[in-house]
């Protein structure tokens, strides 16, 4: 792994670009509740909010028009640690892979 690439910088670097451009998941609070947002694959209406650390999700336009009020629906396997935890193994992976030098 190269020491010049950091996870946390690619996530910094990620998020400043507008919301609809992201390609990471990154975390939203509103009203004292912690969301992850999940980036909207290609096929997708909307991207996906989950409850940090709840197995529920809801639509992100309803997050950012409503905060805290969204109405959230279970989940089966996947909060936004969870998500949040993939994404971060996955580009710890890509950097072992040298894909990122």
């Amino acid at each position: 792994m190269s020491a010049d690439i950091d996870i946390d910088q690619i996530f910094r670097e990620d998020s400043a670009n507008p919301p609809s451009e992201r390609t990471l998941p990154w975390e939203e609070t509103c009203d004292g509740i912690t969301v992850v947002v999940e980036p909207k694959p290609h096929w997708a209406e909307d991207m996906r909010v989950f409850r940090l650390e709840k197995r529920e999700y809801c639509r992100y336009t309803d997050w950012a028009a409503n905060g805290g009020n969204a109405r959230f629906y279970g989940h089966i396997d996947t909060s936004g640690d969870e998500v949040m935890m993939r994404a971060r193994a996955m580009i710890a992976r890509e950097i072992a892979d040298g894909l990122w030098d």
